[in-house]
C-alpha cells in the first residue's frame, strides 16, 4: 500500500527545524536548530551509516551475509546496525572507552559485537579504536567502512541532508553551523548548499582539546591534542572528510558550557539532545554575539539525549566531573512537597 513505508530505513530524514526561543533570547540573531535525533536510530548518523552500507553493496565490497566493521562513537554504528538488521548482515563495532554506556548497550541490543579501546592513545597506536577497526577489516567476508576516510560520508550529506535543508528553508538563512568530527556533515551539507546559496557562511564548532580549529586557523599546522569529554565532535587527527575549504570559520567551545547548555535545551526548550548539540548551540550563540548585524543561523543538533542519561543528564555525574559545584539547594517546589508529605 502506497501510504506505508517498506521498512524503517524509509523514514530516515525529513527531520524538523525549530527556532530557539529562550536559551538564545539575548542575541538579536534568529537561531534555528534541525532536530536530527528524530531519525529512527536517534541521530544524523542514520543517514550516513545507511548510505555507506548502500554504496559498499553497490561496489560489491559488502557481500550477502557479510560482516560490517566500523570504528564509531556510537551513532554511526546505530545507522549501520539498522541497515544490517533489514538486510541480514553482521556487525562489529569498535569504540573508545569514553563513550557512554547507553551507546554501547544500544549497539549490543542490535546484536552487534562491540569492542572498547582506550581513548588516551594516539590514532596510529595499535590499541586505538581506529587501528583495531582497520585490523578487524581482515575478518572473513567483511568490509571496514571507515567513516573518517571514506568520502561517501560527506557525499551522503551532499546528496541527502543538504538538499533536504534547502527544500525545507528555501535558502532563507545566512549561516550554517555544525559540530565537526569526521567532517562529513558540515563539508557535505555546505558543498551542496553553496551551489544554491553562494553567499552562505559555514561555521564549524570544535571543542577544546581538539586540533581541527587550530589546523584551520593556521592554514595546516597540526596542534597538540588534549583530552576532552564531549562525544562525537573534535579529533586528534585530520579526517579526510573535513574539507576545510568549505568551512569559512570555526568557533571553539568547552565541555562544561556544552553540558550545561545541553541540559538547558531540555529544561527551557523541550529539546532532548546530546552533548554535542549543546556544543553546537553554545557555538552558534558565541558566533551570534560576535556579529555586527543579526543573521538567521541554522544549526545541526546531531543526536538524542537518551544516549547520555547516565552522564550529562545525571546530576551525580555532573558533580563528580566538577561541572556542577556547591551544595544541593532545594527550590521552592521541593520545600512545598516536603511540607505536604511531612504533614501525612
Amino acid at each position: 500500500m502506497k501510504q506505508f513505508n517498506q521498512n524503517i530505513l524509509d523514514v530516515i530524514g525529513n527531520t524538523p527545524i525549530v527556532r530557539l526561543n529562550k536559551v538564545a533570547s539575548h542575541v538579536d540573531s534568529d537561531i534555528y536548530v534541525k532536530l536530527e535525533y528524530m531519525n529512527p536510530g536517534g541521530s544524523i548518523k542514520d543517514r550516513m551509516g545507511v548510505y555507506l552500507c548502500q554504496k559498499a553493496v553497490e561496489r560489491g565490497d559488502l557481500k550477502p551475509g557479510g560482516t560490517i566493521v566500523e570504528s564509531t562513537s556510537g551513532n554511526t554504528g546505530v545507522g549501520i546496525a539498522l541497515f544490517a538488521a533489514i538486510y541480514g548482515y553482521k556487525c562489529v563495532f569498535v569504540m573508545a572507552d569514553k563513550q557512554s554506556k547507553e551507546k554501547i548497550d544500544n549497539l549490543k541490543a542490535y546484536g552487534a559485537k562491540v569492542l572498547v579501546c582506550p581513548t588516551d592513545v594516539e590514532p596510529e597506536d595499535p590499541r586505538s579504536y581506529y587501528s583495531v577497526a582497520a585490523k578487524l577489516g581482515k575478518l572473513p567476508n567483511s568490509v571496514f567502512l571507515d567513516q573518517y576516510g571514506n568520502m561517501d560520508n560527506g557525499a551522503s550529506h551532499y546528496d541527502i541532508t543538504g538538499p533536504e535543508i534547502y527544500e525545507q528553508t528555501k535558502g532563507e538563512f545566512d549561516t550554517f553551523m555544525a559540530g565537526v568530527g569526521t567532517g562529513g556533515t558540515i563539508s557535505g551539507c555546505t558543498r551542496f548548499l553553496k551551489t544554491k546559496m553562494p553567499n552562505l557562511k559555514s561555521v564549524g564548532v570544535d571543542c577544546e582539546g581538539s586540533i581541527l580549529m587550530h589546523y584551520h586557523k593556521t592554514g595546516g599546522e597540526i596542534g597538540e591534542a588534549k583530552s576532552y569529554v564531549v562525544e562525537g565532535i573534535g579529533e586528534d587527527f585530520i579526517p579526510d572528510n573535513v574539507i576545510f575549504d568549505q568551512i569559512d570559520d570555526f568557533v571553539m567551545v568547552g565541555d562544561e558550557e556544552s553540558f550545561h547548555m545541553t541540559r538547558r535545551l531540555l529544561q527551557e526548550e523541550g529539546i532532548y539532545s546530546g552533548g554535542s548539540s549543546g556544543s553546537a548551540v553554545v557555538g552558534a550563540i558565541r558566533y551570534a554575539e560576535s556579529l555586527e548585524k543579526p543573521e538567521r543561523i541554522l544549526v545541526i543538533l546531531p543526536d538524542s539525549g537518551n544516549r547520555y542519561a547516565s552522564k550529562i543528564y545525571k546530576e551525580d555525574w555532573m558533580r563528580e566531573m566538577g561541572y556542577i559545584k556547591g551544595e544541593i539547594i532545594k527550590d521552592e517546589l521541593d520545600l512545598e512537597i516536603e511540607k505536604i508529605l511531612g504533614n501525612d
